[in-house]
């Protein structure tokens, strides 16, 4: 499938000693490591094509523009959308679902409307609804799960009204790793004629996306989880619905013409795009991807899909193991607590033995109350992660509870 033992070596940072021992990375569900071209074309354009985009009739500025709309063709092709039209940049998963709830809610929403979301959202799926619930009184609803972490797809449809106006879910869990039925949700949602939102912050990485087959009306995602860098991300939006929605930010870029008496707004995808776009960020995002599309997405998800198999039976073999996630489909993600250990404790103690985890809530601490607890400890698997890696990790669990 894969040969990990030459990707570990596009990773320089895997190579680091942490306390005098190997550093085992296992928070990519936080934010993934880049391999070395990305970090080379990050340094590339700084030094050798660094002009403002779309503005400029100079060598540097023409260049600089072709390599950030060619990023915008790369992504297009990376998750089979129609047109590099429906691909908006942003800063990440977060601006994207803050920029559908303001500009949605503006235009499609009034007071009584409703949004469905689910249990198992991240805040920043949860927030920018809760915000604009504030300003214009509309409703939220929540789509419950059962005790292995999988949504319950009756109840979802059972939530629907003739005040539904849209549905916003995540398509995989950055918590318990479930991935969710995302397809059957986006057919049971349009049947009600009601656009969904896929936050895809924790699947682009991993699963193979294809917007016109989910046939979702929006797709968010982020460079740092894809393994580019920060501060870059990705909406998709039908052009449809593109249209039809406000500008999100006022500014330059984002506009045809301006004068005191009136202002008409640039075409798609620009009329979202205000200021200078972080041209740098979004060619380095296009090396990314198409370093991980020469390595196959299949091929990444079948091994991922295996290590979180082989992690999950190494675990669940310690004494005192409690694995949140349990679900059917499962994808690259365990949180688990040990006896009455505190998982501060646990990532704490992990660290000094090397083991890079992530302990707390997750920024799902409604997903948490629901589970009844106060936050877990989180490890989250790449392609770069080996089998030695999960072994080292169950060795240091078993460690930690002997001193306990």
């Amino acid at each position: 499938m894969l040969n990990v033992e030459n990707i570990r070596k596009d990773f320089p940072i895997l190579n680091l000693s942490v306390y005098g021992k190997p550093l085992v990375y296992l928070d990519n569900g936080a934010t993934t490591q880049k391999p070395r071209v990305v970090v080379d074309a990050i340094t590339n354009e700084y030094y050798n094509v660094n002009a403002n985009v779309h503005r400029g009739v100079h060598f540097l500025s023409q260049k600089a523009t072709e390599l950030h709309e060619q990023a915008r063709e790369t992504i297009r092709a990376f998750i089979h959308a129609k047109s590099t039209s429906e691909i908006v940049f942003t800063r990440g998963t977060t601006e994207s679902i803050n920029l559908v709830a303001s500009c949605f809610s503006e235009s499609c929403m009034k007071e009584g409307d409703e949004v469905i979301l689910s249990s198992m959202e991240h805040h920043s799926n949860i927030v920018p609804w809760q915000m604009v619930a504030n300003r214009k009184g509309i409703r939220i609803k929540v789509i419950p799960i059962n005790d292995q972490g999988e949504l319950l797809v009756e109840d979802y449809k059972k939530l629907f009204t003739e005040r539904t106006r849209i549905v916003s879910v995540t398509h995989v869990s950055n918590v318990l790793g479930t991935v969710n039925p995302v397809k059957e949700i986006i057919r049971i949602a349009h049947d009600h004629g009601v656009p969904v939102l896929i936050d895809g912050a924790q699947s682009a990485p991993h699963i193979p996306i294809d917007v016109e087959e989910l046939d979702c009306d929006f797709f968010a995602f982020s460079g740092h989880k894809i393994y580019g860098p920060t501060g870059i991300g990705v909406l998709y939006g039908k052009e449809s619905w593109l249209d039809r929605l406000p500008p999100y930010q006022g500014g330059g870029e984002m506009i045809q013409h301006v004068s005191f008496e009136k202002t008409t707004y640039n075409e798609l995808p620009y009329k979202f795009e205000a200021g200078t776009p972080d041209y740098v960020g979004s060619h380095a995002l296009a090396v990314a991807i198409d370093y991980l599309s020469a390595l196959g997405m299949e091929n990444i998800h079948e091994y991922e899909r295996s290590l979180t198999d082989y992690a999950m039976k190494q675990l669940q073999q310690i004494e005192g193991m409690r694995i949140y996630g349990t679900a059917k489909d499962k994808d690259a993600v365990i949180s688990f607590l040990l006896g009455d250990i505190h998982h501060l404790d646990m990532g704490t103690l992990l660290d000094r033995l090397g083991i890079a985890v992530r302990t707390g809530h997750h920024c799902a601490e409604p997903l948490m109350h629901r589970l009844g607890i106060e936050g877990t400890v989180r490890a989250s698997l790449s392609f770069y992660n080996t089998r030695e890696e999960i072994d080292s990790l169950a060795s240091a669990i078993k460690r930690l509870k002997q001193m306990f």
